[in-house]
């Protein structure tokens, strides 16, 4: 009769995402140069770097699920080195490559800090929000904790211009952007700040598009925070063992709902 074997634990210092995908890319990298030397020595056989470095790649993308990892790493983990081997064969300047480091790291801070990828909300959902606040008095404020680009504030701004929107963002790349589409917007506001230090008690609509790592720790801030009746709005993840008080499915590509709470 089979048994359950779970995973061992992991150490405290690997909770972080990007270490754990930093593990995979070595262990991967380690398992290829093993392969390579036998087949050298054994077969004979020297396959080209960019075959080895894919083989690395599908390694390094199994590993990184193994050890927890979301499923936006995956393309991550799987074109890495494949990646930097394509670029090395162009024989880029060193300032491009640098420059394009600081750009990825600049857009994807909140990645390597809390585990929040940069997520886009969709068409559908800012219809979906739109009805939504339709129901809601006029002079509504509405907050976006994690507001990525901004596209949605600005639209609600617009189709509301009596409620106050406020967006927060540390990925300071993401948020200079925020910052300047929302400029000319009088009812909209970009703050740099993380979601953790932002009251909540003034809004009537929380809405966030984290990941599932938060979600738990933004439930106990919204209970001891959030207006009795006030609503939190969350793109596609859920509360573990808190079930949503209205889903509505979103229809799209990544089968995304909004799940909502009424506080």
């Amino acid at each position: 009769m089979p048994i359950d074997c779970p995973m061992p634990a992991l150490p405290s210092a690997l909770h972080h995402p990007a270490l754990r995908a930093l593990l995979a890319q070595l262990a991967a990298l380690t398992i290829v140069i093993v392969l390579l030397l036998a087949a050298h020595h054994l077969l004979a056989y020297r396959p080209s770097l960019l075959s080895a470095g894919l083989l690395q790649g599908l390694l390094a993308a199994v590993l990184g699920k193994r050890l927890g990892l979301s499923a936006w790493w995956l393309p991550i983990n799987l074109l890495f080195v494949p990646g930097l081997l394509l670029l090395n064969g162009q024989q880029l300047p060193p300032a491009l490559l640098l420059s394009a480091f600081v750009l990825l790291l600049l857009l994807n801070w909140n990645s390597l800090r809390e585990r929040v990828p940069l997520y886009l909300s969709g068409k559908n959902t800012l219809r979906e929000l739109e009805q939504l606040l339709a129901a809601l008095p006029a002079n509504l404020h509405f907050i976006d904790l994690g507001c990525g680009l901004a596209g949605g504030l600005v639209r609600l701004s617009k189709r509301y211009p009596q409620a106050h929107f406020v967006g927060v963002e540390t990925a300071p790349l993401v948020f200079l952007l925020a910052w300047l589409r929302c400029l000319p917007r009088r009812n909209c506001q970009i703050c740099y700040r993380n979601l953790w230090q932002q009251p909540l008690a003034q809004f009537n609509v929380v809405y966030c598009f984290l990941s599932p790592a938060p979600m738990p720790r933004l439930w106990a801030k919204a209970r001891s925070e959030m207006a009795a009746g006030a609503l939190l709005i969350s793109n596609t993840f859920t509360i573990p063992d808190v079930a949503p008080d209205q889903l509505i499915e979103l229809h799209d590509w990544r089968s995304s709902r909004l799940l909502i709470w009424r506080l």
